[in-house]
């Protein structure tokens, strides 16, 4: 099969709150159109290294390109431009409580377009109905289970067609059947959309479900100790760390 362009490249980066470093030498690539796992136990900063990535946090060191830019390099209209190809799923959702639904979803399109209000109803209707929430749009958030309001979230990270999806443990608190909903949704995103999609998770259901390709971040080091499909590195690391992450008990999900 062929290789995916290069997407995403991050170079010896750094991560640090202050003189506390996080993850230190991390380099990658994400190719165009793939589902990359950002992976590891809790605490080893998953979340830090996707907040870099999206430009919530300066890097202490190294750099993040897309297609070729340096973003933390960029002018500050170049990095505005560069984010407004994001789409971010966080772990809660991040839904204004006060809003509804439709709101909710609307709201980026409200401040980034100069769309009509009729031509907004429409993409929030259809935003919706893609991960299932058609008719849902006069609901708020405390009208819905955990998983609706992830894909509510979903929705709004959509609103502005994205080149890239960031995912923040999308399977956080959900129970198992709503978790494997999440993952064929964001399987069904990926194929109908094209979009590049980058996980941080260590569910390893969603792990060997989705992820063509890996980084994983090691707590005790504080830098990355393996990448590639994480189906390849339960076969063929020969870290222990890796392969006990990945063989917790439910190594018969990678079967």
């Amino acid at each position: 099969m062929e290789k995916p362009q290069p997407h995403i490249v991050v170079q010896d980066l750094t991560l640090a709150y202050g003189d506390s470093v996080v993850q230190r030498d991390l380099t990658f690539t994400v190719g165009r159109g793939d589902i990359f796992i950002i992976m590891g136990g809790s605490g080893c900063g998953k979340s830090t290294l996707l907040r870099g990535m999206v430009g919530l946090q300066r890097p202490a060191r190294g750099r993040v390109l897309y297609d070729g830019v340096s973003f933390w390099d960029a002018e500050e209209v170049v990095q505005q431009r560069i984010m407004r190809n994001f789409g971010v799923l966080y772990q809660s959702g991040a839904l204004w409580s006060s809003m509804t639904l439709a709101e909710n979803v609307a709201l980026p399109l409200e401040e980034y377009t100069g769309l009509s209000a009729g031509q907004i109803s429409e993409i929030v209707s259809f935003k919706l109905s893609l991960v299932g929430l058609a008719g849902f749009e006069e609901y708020y958030p405390s009208e819905l289970s955990g998983g609706m309001k992830k894909r509510a979230g979903l929705a709004r990270a959509m609103a502005l067609d994205p080149e890239v999806l960031f995912f923040d443990e999308p399977s956080a608190g959900l129970d198992p059947v709503s978790a494997r909903m999440m993952d064929r949704l964001i399987l069904e995103l990926r194929n109908s959309l094209g979009a590049t999609i980058v996980v941080v998770t260590h569910e390893l259901a969603s792990i060997f479900a989705i992820g063509q390709n890996s980084v994983f971040l090691d707590g005790a080091t504080k830098t990355m100790i393996a990448g590639g499909n994480p189906r390849e590195l339960l076969t063929s690391s020969a870290d222990p760390r890796v392969r006990n992450f990945l063989t917790r008990g439910e190594a018969a999900a990678a079967s």
